[in-house]
């Protein structure tokens, strides 16, 4: 899925370096002190310099923030496609990636293969399973960024789940994922109340960390998630209605996937979201179509991230040569679509 916007998730299973089920629960790690969210130095110094930091970044035009700017001046809506690395192979992500960019893709959301994927549906689980069994690593997946980011022309944010972060140690992870050339962060399982030192670590190394709302957030909690979030807001479009599988932040909403119809609750949210802040806000989970994108792009959305459609292509098709050409008719069919 995407970004594909895309917890309070107390039953979250912790994976090992490799990503596999096996090992502790987060809780359980955080307890056993493998990571500290509090303490090391107050909550609000470390909110105030992730903040100064994340001011910085937005004046970057080449960021995750600056972009959406610029698009705002010019009255456009932000194409934001998601892939997941691995799937059908590395080789495959890399010219997927250079495919999206030449399409006009404004960001561009990568997801690491996860074994647990407890946000995604079951297109996007299917594909990180079968990134997984072809040996794909997180190692795996920086190396190939390396190489392929220098020849893009849009920001490239890493969706990934909390584990493989506290893995490595915040600190490192956001050094890494730095040198990569990436430039923001999205991670659906990190509940609010554990995302100043995120978003500390994040800022440091001129990176933004996307924080997700749902239909069901709370008013009052929403507004804190629109002020903690940083490149973009990253609006669920799914409802109550909808299978109930998962927690995003706080609310217990529906799983990624390819939808016939965008909820109308959408429209109403993200006027209530644009009274409470300026930041851009882009609508995910279960968009797949030109219909969809020019439906949310005509609510007011600043961006539309479209996951499902595209790793389905990528992932179930003949060859890897005939996805890419499905990829490459369904960005542009997207990107038409949009104002």
């Amino acid at each position: 899925m995407a970004f594909a916007l895309k917890a309070a998730a107390a039953a979250t299973t912790a994976g090992s370096a490799s990503f596999s089920t096996a090992g502790p629960r987060r809780g359980a790690a955080a307890a056993a002190g493998r990571v500290s969210f509090r303490g090391a130095a107050p909550v609000v110094a470390v909110r105030a310099a992730a903040a100064a930091a994340a001011a910085a970044v937005a004046e970057d035009r080449h960021s995750i923030s600056g972009t959406f700017a610029e698009l705002r001046e010019k009255g456009k809506t932000a194409l934001v496609p998601f892939i997941t690395a691995g799937d059908p192979d590395l080789a495959t992500t890399a010219k997927a990636l250079k495919i999206l960019d030449a399409c006009g893709s404004d960001v561009i959301e990568l997801g690491v293969p996860y074994s647990d994927p407890l946000a995604d549906g079951p297109v996007i689980q299917a594909s990180a399973t079968r990134a997984l069994a072809k040996g794909t690593t997180f190692e795996d997946v920086i190396s190939m960024v390396k190489e392929v980011i220098p020849e893009l022309s849009c920001p490239v944010a890493l969706f990934t789940y909390y584990n493989p972060i506290l893995k490595r140690g915040i600190p490192n992870f956001m050094t890494i994922v730095k040198e990569a050339g990436l430039r923001g962060l999205v991670v659906p399982d990190v509940p609010l109340e554990e995302t100043d030192i995120l978003r500390s670590e994040a800022a440091k190394n001129n990176l933004e960390l996307v924080l997700l709302t749902t239909p069901t957030t709370p008013n009052e909690r929403m507004e804190k998630i629109a002020k903690a979030s940083e490149g973009f807001i990253y609006l669920v479009s799914v409802s109550n209605s909808e299978s109930v599988k998962i927690s995003v932040l706080v609310s217990t909403v529906g799983v990624t996937g390819t939808r016939t119809n965008v909820s109308g609750k959408v429209q109403s949210l993200l006027q209530d979201i644009k009274k409470v802040t300026e930041k851009p806000v882009a609508v995910g989970f279960g968009v797949s179509t030109p219909e969809h994108v020019k439906q949310i792009a005509g609510w007011g959305a600043d961006g539309v991230i479209i996951g499902s459609a595209m790793v389905r292509l990528l992932g179930e098709s003949a060859s890897p040569e005939e996805g890419l050409k499905k990829l490459e008719e369904l960005a542009k069919s997207l990107k038409a679509a949009l104002p």
